[in-house]
């Protein structure tokens, strides 16, 4: 009896030692966690370095991804500790994955809405009401805080650099300001919107932060833009650039498909909030839409183009019927393939990279750093600034992943700092390296940096203006 119950313990305690070796292991210490924390700096660097290597900024992080994850794999085999690593890699690439099915259908339709010509559309309509130099400086800035939230700071950056380079033309000083000012005020309005910026749909598919209560943020964000603002528009000279005639006609559907787009961003809400389901799901289901209507107009186009093509023979308009001759079928995977891939597999690298950190150990380092040691108000004001050189992209994950027991209104500060930190230097958002390769010679990172202090100034008072509206959720 003695010895079946020894034989019992024994069982049960070598079930208990296997368990125990089974949870991750500390390799902060180890070669292979040091030589993790070098791949990825040494990367990271390369990706700092786009602009002048010209190295898309997805390579390096793909393999520095890749080799973390052989290193943590090969370290748990050498301890014959099998099965964990595929299960911790599996578990951070479902993070990605529901992310980035998110963006590729926000991406599509954004693609769908420039191929219907909406976007010129409306760059068409600022370029022919002849402004003035300043009112283009506030009209650019504020349609840019009003539509980041809506179609991401990325593509309205993209969009309202085009019309200042078309009205300015070959006014340097203008389009550099001008551009400092979109990449500040996209930036800031997409801080306070899920669909604003990669970070804050990452905050709100963690389920950190709800749907509504990421509008508490507007009054901050707003004041991060309009101080900066101001001041750069002191520098802008009051006069008028030589006006413009440009005509754009939109292609057959362009306000339905933006209509869907809503509709399927309340889909994504809606289900997020009533049913407690991924914001992917409506998403997804969103792309449906858009493939339902892409079917309509294919069956639809022979007769619409009949039609158009009789009417411009009465009229006689031989150039409408010259174009009406070129119309293609609106394809919905064509604007699938039009999507950032760059950007999506270089949020892959990053996403994996800092998984594989964290795995390792050191995000539990930071966070006990962070949020223990230090004040978490200034941990998340000094992260938000950080965000400006290595991107918030990974800032924001490793935040999420570390998990810090916070207050909502310090989930609230991260998100807002993560937001307008990046427009401290031109590097320190997408919409900012973007617009260096768009207004190449104009838009510069001196360009960007002469006004850092300003922009300071302003992401200060966002911050200031969070922790005393928002001290109730504190």
């Amino acid at each position: 009896m003695y010895r079946k119950l020894g034989v019992c313990f024994a069982l049960l305690l070598t079930s208990f030692s296997a368990f125990a070796a089974a949870g991750p292991m500390n390799l902060t210490t180890s070669a292979v966690g040091i030589a993790a924390v070098v791949i990825f700096a040494a990367a990271y660097i390369l990706v700092m370095l786009e602009e002048k290597v010209h190295l898309r900024k997805s390579k390096p992080v793909l393999v520095a991804a890749g080799l973390i994850w052989i290193l943590i794999a090969w370290y748990y085999q050498s301890n014959d500790v099998p099965g964990v690593t595929e299960e911790a890699f599996r578990h951070t690439l479902l993070e990605f994955a529901e992310l980035m099915l998110f963006l590729l259908v926000a991406m599509t339709y954004i693609n769908a809405l420039e191929e219907r010509r909406l976007f010129d559309g409306l760059r068409a309509w600022m370029v022919e009401k002849g402004f003035s130099y300043k009112q283009l400086f506030w009209l650019s800035g504020v349609i840019a805080f009003f539509v980041s939230p809506i179609a991401d700071n990325l593509t309205t950056a993209l969009l309202l650099c085009a019309v200042i380079m078309k009205v300015a033309q070959e006014d340097k000083k203008f389009i550099a300001v001008s551009c400092v000012n979109i990449v500040v005020a996209a930036n800031a309005g997409g801080a306070f919107s899920p669909f604003g910026d990669i970070t804050t749909l990452m905050v709100w598919q963690a389920g950190v932060v709800n749907f509504t209560e990421f509008f508490a943020l507007f009054i901050p964000a707003a004041v991060s833009y309009a101080i900066p603002a101001f001041l750069m528009s002191l520098a802008i000279p009051n006069r008028k650039p030589s006006s413009l005639i440009e005509h754009v006609e939109l292609k057959r559907g362009a306000l339905r498909i933006l209509t869907l787009f809503l509709l399927t961003i309340a889909t994504a809400v809606l289900l997020k909030t009533w049913l407690h389901l991924p914001p992917v799901v409506g998403m997804m289901m969103g792309l449906g839409y858009l493939q339902f209507f892409g079917y309509f107009l294919r069956m639809t186009l022979p007769g619409s183009l009949a039609r158009k093509k009789a009417m411009a023979g009465r009229q006689g308009d031989q150039e409408k019927l010259a174009r009406l001759g070129g119309v293609v079928p609106f394809d919905v995977f064509s604007r699938v393939s039009r999507a950032e891939w760059d950007t999506l597999l270089f949020f892959y690298g990053v996403v994996m990279c800092v998984g594989g950190l964290g795995f390792m150990g050191y995000l539990s380092i930071m966070s006990n750093f962070l949020y223990l040691e230090w004040n978490p108000t200034a941990a998340n004001i000094v992260l938000g600034i950080v965000s400006a050189v290595i991107d918030n992209i990974p800032v924001m994950f490793a935040v999420l992943t570390m998990e810090p027991d916070m207050s909502h209104g310090q989930w609230l500060l991260i998100t807002l700092t993560a937001g307008i930190g990046g427009s401290l230097l031109s590097i320190g958002s997408a919409a900012g390296v973007a617009l260096m390769g768009q207004a190449r010679g104009a838009y510069t990172f001196s360009s960007h940096l002469k006004w850092a202090p300003v922009i300071a100034i302003g992401y200060g008072a966002g911050v200031i203006a969070h922790l005393y509206i928002n001290k109730s959720l504190f």
